[in-house]
């Protein structure tokens, strides 16, 4: 079993107030949330009205199926013109045998 924990930093240039940056990010966070079993949550920025960090928890049967999930989310998120991917950062961890 592998696991991921993936930290993604955000740009959303148009948001004008908080109520604005909530209803730019929840599209982008649900569709995570549908495409997959992954637990997605917004976990930084929460008062910023142009930037987000989102949290993202992916577990796998292997790295090749991890790899896969990692590179979906990202592709997902670079397709959203409503934001901008800064920074991804990835923490995996395996299970010992």
């Amino acid at each position: 079993m592998r696991v991921a924990a993936l930290r993604v930093e955000l740009h959303l240039p148009n948001p004008q107030s908080l109520k604005e940056k909530r209803a730019s990010l929840r599209p982008a966070v649900e569709g995570l949330k549908k495409m997959g079993s992954y637990s997605v949550a917004e976990v930084g920025h929460h008062d910023d009205w142009q930037l987000a960090t989102i949290g993202i928890a992916i577990v796998a049967p292997d790295g090749t199926s991890l790899n896969m999930h990692i590179n979906k989310i990202r592709n997902y998120l670079d397709s959203r013109l409503e934001i901008e991917v800064l920074d991804v950062f990835v923490a995996e961890m395996e299970k010992p045998e």
